[in-house]
């Protein structure tokens, strides 16, 4: 029994083209592409008084690659891969730039926030206030009908 690799199929089945290179151009669409570059994948979690964000990053710098800013209650990740090229090198990596952002939820505290990067994951934290905030009734008030008098 032979192993053929996903990259070179029988040679009597069609032509299929390389899922990588299809799954490159969907990821490049909209709603999935933004003007800003690729989209970042992320997860999001919302526990006991603390949102957490964690970002795929792999093969980054954290110092010089990322830009993490908080901005309108919407948390926003920037990142930038810089191609290297050596002759003869094939490569499925993606370059370029990298852009996410997510909304905060109710009560996000963002001046608390922290970063991390381990493994190739960026994991962005901030604790939320769990009182959430109280319903405010709104008086209606009533002006004067035109001409100056009620009806």
């Amino acid at each position: 029994m032979s192993i053929r690799s996903a990259r070179r199929p029988n040679p009597s089945w069609p032509a299929l083209p390389d899922w990588s290179d299809l799954m490159s151009r969907f990821e490049s669409m909209p709603p999935w592409s933004s003007g800003a570059g690729r989209l970042i994948r992320v997860e999001e979690h919302l526990d006991e008084g603390k949102y957490t964000v964690r970002a795929e990053l792999p093969g980054m710098d954290p110092d010089k690659d990322f830009d993490i800013s908080v901005r309108d209650g919407r948390l926003t990740i920037k990142a930038e891969r810089e191609e290297r090229s050596e002759e003869g090198t094939r490569t499925e990596f993606h370059y370029g730039s990298f852009y996410r952002s997510v909304p905060l939820p109710e009560g996000a505290k963002a001046g608390d926030i922290d970063a991390t990067y381990t493994d190739g994951i960026l994991t962005v934290t901030m604790p939320v206030s769990e009182a959430p905030s109280p319903e405010k009734r709104i008086e209606i008030k009533r002006t004067p009908a035109e001409g100056g008098k009620d009806k």
